[in-house]
């Protein structure tokens, strides 16, 4: 595995997992979070980003074809719930974010969702990482190198993360409000995209 590879693994992680939009969901999904806790939430979002990452680059591809579950199918489908997910960014309601009063269960919670899935190791994420570690086609030390990566693409969204406080004091809770809806309409025609092409692969081989 060349450096060509392994830059060109590294942009495609960086803009599936896309550090710099996922600022505004962590805005938002941390809302009536207290200032301090966030950076514990961003490290554990993080950490659980990488734990189903990882999982997906060792065990992914084999169970889904065990179950007969092609990519398409499960990018589809996890495309549905970024999309459900956009629609709390957009409107409003305890999905996108809850009042946490120093209940680590509660911060735990959000960190898993909707920080980690699917905000951060969402559908593209899985799928990705999954085709640059094909079983069929790449070494155990190639797929190292590519777990790697994707290591370090999160240490870039963690740094992102903790800047995210003085972002939000720049921006203010008014600006904040309207970066979340405008990011929630974003994702959500992310999703519709990833579902319509997941629809013309299946039924028309595009």
């Amino acid at each position: 595995m060349g450096w060509n590879d392994i830059l060109e693994d590294f942009v495609t992680m960086w803009v599936i997992i896309d550090p710099v939009g996922t600022i505004p969901i962590f805005l938002a999904a941390t809302a009536q979070v207290p200032a301090e806790q966030r950076g514990a939430i961003a490290i554990k979002a993080i950490l659980f980003s990488f734990g189903v990452l990882t999982f997906f680059i060792v065990l992914g591809q084999v169970l889904l074809e065990a179950m007969g579950i092609s990519l398409i199918s499960f990018q589809i489908a996890g495309s549905i719930v970024l999309f459900l997910f956009s629609l709390t960014m957009i409107f409003g309601g305890s999905l996108a974010g809850s009042k946490v009063e120093d209940d680590p269960s509660e911060d735990q919670n959000i960190a898993i969702y909707p920080l980690a899935v699917p905000a951060i190791a969402g559908p593209g994420a899985m799928l990705a990482v999954v085709v640059l570690t094909d079983n069929h086609r790449f070494q155990i030390a190639e797929q190292a190198v590519t777990t790697l990566t994707v290591g370090v693409v999160l240490g870039l969204t963690l740094a992102l993360l903790l800047l995210a406080n003085p972002i939000q004091k720049a921006i203010g809770p008014g600006g904040a409000s309207i970066v979340s809806r405008v990011m929630g309409l974003v994702l959500a025609a992310v999703a519709v995209d990833n579902i319509l092409d997941g629809i013309e692969q299946r039924f028309f081989g595009g």
